[in-house]
């Protein structure tokens, strides 16, 4: 089968034409992803919350909850990729949601193994005053020498 030049120029026409479609899909479905974001979550009511490792050899996590305001809006459970990633210095976006201002608290509940070999499970609460605008929390976990213990601690974001 024989193909002519002009045939061969309305397909690489068509392809290009096809590629600045796609391309503009991609654009319209981010500009919509935003929108969504700002529609779902308003700045001025926003709270996000994540995860880091403090000292990563001396604990092996496996599972972290977390609760606002005494219900459940998180809960996860870490493989050894996801834990890897985390000690290299990752940190996981565990929840974002709106939160009227006013007083707030969130509790942690972490279970992992430490590095004494002892499987442990930790809660640790954290009050918070929510003020217009956007609030990010970092659950930081930690666990050093001599116990390797684990212990979570709470900062704000600025």
């Amino acid at each position: 089968m024989v193909i002519s030049a002009s045939t061969a120029g309305q397909a690489s026409d068509l392809d290009a034409r096809i590629d600045a479609l796609k391309s503009q899909i991609y654009q319209h479905s981010a500009d919509v992803f935003a929108l969504q974001q700002n529609v779902l979550h308003p700045a001025n009511t926003k709270l996000a919350v994540f995860l880091t490792l403090g000292t990563s050899a001396s604990l092996d996590l496996d599972s972290v909850e977390l609760y606002l305001d005494g219900k459940p809006v998180a809960s996860h459970l870490y493989t050894s990729r996801e834990l890897g990633s985390l000690e290299n210095g990752g940190v996981q976006q565990l929840f974002t949601g709106n939160l009227a201002n006013g007083e707030h608290e969130l509790k942690a509940v972490v279970a992992g193994q430490a590095a004494n070999d002892r499987y442990v499970r930790r809660e640790s609460d954290f009050r918070f005053i929510k003020k217009p605008g956007s609030l990010s929390v970092e659950l930081n976990l930690q666990a050093q020498a001599p116990d390797f213990e684990p212990r979570v601690v709470f900062r704000e974001w600025k």
